[in-house]
This record gives C-alpha cells, structure tokens and sequence, in this order.
C-alpha cells in the first residue's frame, strides 16, 4: 500500500516550488512552454487536443493551445460533471463560459462534448521521469483516461508542468496512468514505456 501520506508531502513540496514562481516568471515559462510545444506536438489538422485552464499557479497552457488551434487543432478542456467524473468539452471563440466551483472558466454544459481525443494534457501537481504524475488527488483524470481506454480509445498523454515540479520517483499505485511525454519549458520530453 502506497502511503497517502507520502503522496500528500510531495504534493505540498511541489506546490511550494510552483508558487515561489513569481508572476512574471511563470509567463515568461509558460510562453516557453507554447514555444517548446507549439510545433513539436503532433496531430493532423482536425483531430482534437485537450489542455485546461489553468487554476492557482498552474503554468498556463493557453498560449500553447492557441498555437495548436492555429495548426489545426479542435480545443477542448475538461469539465466536473460531478465528485467522480470529467468530460472534455469543446472551446471555441463565441461559445459561452461558465464558472466551475474550483474558479476556473470552462464551457458550459450546453457545449458539444468530445468523443475521441488523440493528445490530452494532464494537468499535473508533479511528476517523474518515469511519466508518472500527481495531480489534486481526486483522480478525475484517471478515470476518464480508464473510460476512454474501456472504449478502445489510446490518447497520447503529455503532462504538461514547470521543471521545478519533477521529483526523483513517484510511488505509482495500479490505477495510476502514466503520460507519454512531459512538456515543461526545457522542452517536450518523451517517456520510453515498458513493454512498448
């Protein structure tokens, strides 16, 4: 059994290390981020990617998703349909927004939700050089990828974070998903899968 406790400690390290970023700076990197990105993320005019919007001192994926809407790319990003569930909806110019208990702006449920993703980004807390991650510890995201996977669907993870947010080895439980690929502002990092 993996400890709550470790995982709450590593949590509140990695949060530490995000906030100390100052305001600018956390621009300056997520602009490196969508610089990094932005070209390097591959899919075919048309097919959806996921990101979010970015909550606390997130690194903002805004940027980078708008360079992927200028390829091509369908938006969408996640909605709290309930305690255990996401779904990812579609954003675009014009459609209306809503407010999400956690402050977010998302779309509202009245907006088309996405049936088949092939690049999501994984908001994430921390992660490894194994592709492991932690996110708030409600697991939505691992549920929805498990959904999707139940389904025949294999979207490529990329968790997407600031390089202060890596940690040496993140103990992984089996229902934990790990991503394909990290993008920080180093760059986009693939992760080479066991197995595979």
């Amino acid at each position: 059994m993996i400890s709550k406790a470790l995982k709450a400690k590593l949590r509140t390290e990695s949060l530490a290390a995000r906030d100390a970023i100052g305001g600018e700076s956390r621009i300056e990197k997520s602009m490196a981020i969508a610089d990094a990105g932005g070209g390097l993320i591959d899919f075919l005019p048309g097919e959806e990617v996921s990101g979010f919007f970015p909550i606390r001192s997130e690194v903002d994926v805004r940027p980078l998703m708008q360079r992927l809407k200028e390829r091509g790319a369908k938006l969408s990003v996640p909605v709290v349909l309930d305690k255990q569930t996401i779904v990812f909806r579609e954003t675009a110019r014009g459609r209306p927004a809503g407010q999400h208990r956690l402050r977010h702006v998302r779309p509202r449920r009245g907006c088309p939700r996405r049936r088949s993703r092939r690049d999501a980004g994984c908001r994430s807390r921390l992660f490894d050089r194994a592709g492991h991650r932690i996110g708030y510890g409600a697991g939505y995201y691992d549920r929805a990828i498990s959904r999707l996977h139940d389904k025949g669907r294999r979207p490529r993870l990329i968790g997407v974070a600031f390089d202060c947010q890596e940690v040496d080895i993140i103990p992984a439980e089996d229902h934990d998903v790990a991503v394909d690929a990290i993008l920080t502002e180093s760059g986009l990092r693939l992760i080479a899968k066991e197995n595979s």
